[in-house]
C-alpha cells in the first residue's frame, strides 16, 4: 500500500477510524474489546464525542489538521463487523488507504503493537468479516497483540475474559501507544508509523 500524500491544507481528507469489539457492559473490559479500548483512548486524547448511531455503529468525529475524522465503534458483534465497517466506507466514500482497523491479536504477545498496510485476517473473526465486506485486504489494520491462552484454555474463552491484574497495569501504557500510533497514520502516513510504533511498548 502507497503513502498518500501529506497536503491537509490544500486537499483536506477524510479518514475512518475502526475499532473492533463486542456491545455490552459485559464485554466492555474484555480482550477481545482492545479495539474499542483503543478508539476511546484516541476519542479522550483528541476530544472527540462518540454519541451518534450511524451503520450500527457508534460513531463520532473531529478535525486532526484540517482533515475529518472519522470514529466508530460498530454495534453487530464482532463476527458481524464488517456489515457496518463496509456501510460506512460507502457512505462516506472513504478511500481504503484513509481507513484504519483496530483489533485484538492472539498471536501478537501482550505488549505488542503492529501496524500493517494489508494482509488476511489471521484467524480473526471481526477483521474476516471486515475483509469480505470490502472485498479486498488491501487496507491498514492496527494489531494489539493480546498474547496466547494458558495451557488448554479455548482461545474463544480466552478473548472474552478481561485482562488479567498484572496486564491490566500495562493497559493504560499500551492503549496511549496505541492512540499515538492512530494520530501518527493520520498526519504522517503508513509506513512512518509502522517504523516508529511496531513492536513491543514493555520493554520500552
Amino acid at each position: 500500500m502507497c503513502d498518500f500524500p501529506v497536503d491537509a491544507a490544500n486537499n483536506p481528507r477524510t479518514f475512518l477510524i475502526v475499532g473492533l469489539g463486542n456491545p455490552g457492559r459485559q464485554y466492555r473490559l474484555t480482550r477481545h474489546n482492545v479495539g474499542f479500548m483503543v478508539v476511546d483512548r484516541f476519542c479522550n486524547e483528541t476530544n472527540i464525542s462518540m454519541q451518534r448511531l450511524q451503520s450500527e455503529a457508534i460513531i463520532g468525529s473531529g478535525v486532526i489538521d484540517m482533515d475529518k475524522i472519522i470514529v466508530a465503534k460498530p454495534q453487530t458483534f464482532m463476527n458481524l463487523s464488517g456489515k457496518s465497517v463496509g456501510a460506512l466506507v460507502r457512505f462516506y466514500k472513504i478511500p481504503l488507504e484513509q481507513l484504519l482497523v483496530i483489533h485484538d491479536d492472539l498471536d501478537l504477545p501482550f505488549g505488542t503493537i503492529r501496524i500493517r498496510g494489508s494482509g488476511g485476517s489471521g484467524g480473526q473473526k471481526g477483521l474476516k468479516s471486515v475483509i469480505e465486506h470490502l472485498g479486498t485486504e488491501q487496507f491498514a489494520r492496527l494489531r494489539i497483540g493480546i498474547g496466547r491462552p494458558p495451557g488448554r484454555m479455548d482461545p474463544v474463552e480466552y478473548v472474552l475474559h478481561e485482562f488479567d491484574p498484572a496486564e491490566q497495569e500495562s493497559l493504560y501504557q499500551i492503549l496511549s501507544r496505541a492512540s499515538q500510533a492512530v494520530e501518527s497514520f493520520i498526519r504522517y502516513g503508513l509506513t512512518k508509523t509502522m517504523n516508529q510504533y511496531n513492536g513491543s511498548i514493555l520493554n520500552e
